[in-house]
């Protein structure tokens, strides 16, 4: 009697805490002069910029990794609702991104910079460490071979079958057999960070949450 050919889909998700929270943020002036737009936009930037480096070289550093965009300052003639040009108007922005592993300390300095004018919160991106999210991707990987087993071994049994052999396993759509493609490993997530704040000393009240790593394989068994 032939083997009869089973293929199977098997997936795992694990769930972590996030580790690490980029802040995206943007320093942004625009007024009718250029010369102050300027001038406010360089202050600003300058500001910050010395706030991080001084982070990023405390003992232990809050912050993992950070990058400032160069500022760019631009104009515009809007109309009124006559069809009119009004004068220009100009504007100054900047942006930043700063990695913390105190997220603690992401939500207080956060609170501290959304008070500014200026400034805003664009979002944050919740991951991993690399270290946390291998292994995670690791456990669910082979969590998935398992689920795919079972799932084999079920169906072999439904049909009175007592023994699989593994002929193939991959990663969904590589089989060649038009196998659905639903693989996805979720190692981060942007929540939205335009937060009001009460006051220059009241931290942002993060909760992010819990970061989510799926895997999905493909297999095929040899069944009798």
């Amino acid at each position: 009697m032939a083997d009869t050919i089973i293929t199977v889909h098997g997936e795992h998700e694990l769930h972590h805490p996030a580790e690490r929270g980029t802040a995206h943020v943007v320093v942004g002036i625009e007024g009718p002069e250029r010369e102050d737009v300027l001038i406010a936009v360089t202050q600003l930037h300058g500001e910050l910029t010395r706030e991080i480096e001084t982070m990023a070289v405390e003992e232990p550093p809050p912050i993992t990794w950070w990058s400032a965009d160069q500022w760019r300052v631009w104009g515009d003639r809007p109309w009124n609702q006559e069809g009119k040009k009004l004068p220009i108007d100009y504007h100054g922005a900047a942006e930043f991104a700063i990695k913390f592993s105190d997220l603690a300390r992401l939500g207080v300095w956060l609170g501290e910079a959304a008070l500014r004018d200026g400034v805003t919160v664009n979002g944050i991106e919740w991951t991993l460490t690399e270290e946390t999210r291998q292994m995670l991707t690791n456990e669910a990987r082979s969590r998935a071979v398992d689920a795919a087993v079972a799932k084999a071994t079920v169906l072999a049994t439904r049909v009175g079958l007592t023994t699989i052999r593994p002929l193939a396993l991959s990663d969904p759509g590589m089989l060649g057999d038009g196998s659905r493609e639903s693989s996805t490993d979720s190692t981060s997530m942007l929540m939205s960070a335009r937060t009001s704040v009460g006051g220059a000393s009241s931290p942002l009240d993060l909760k992010p949450e819990e970061i989510t790593i799926e895997v999905a394989v493909h297999a095929r068994f040899a069944a009798s």
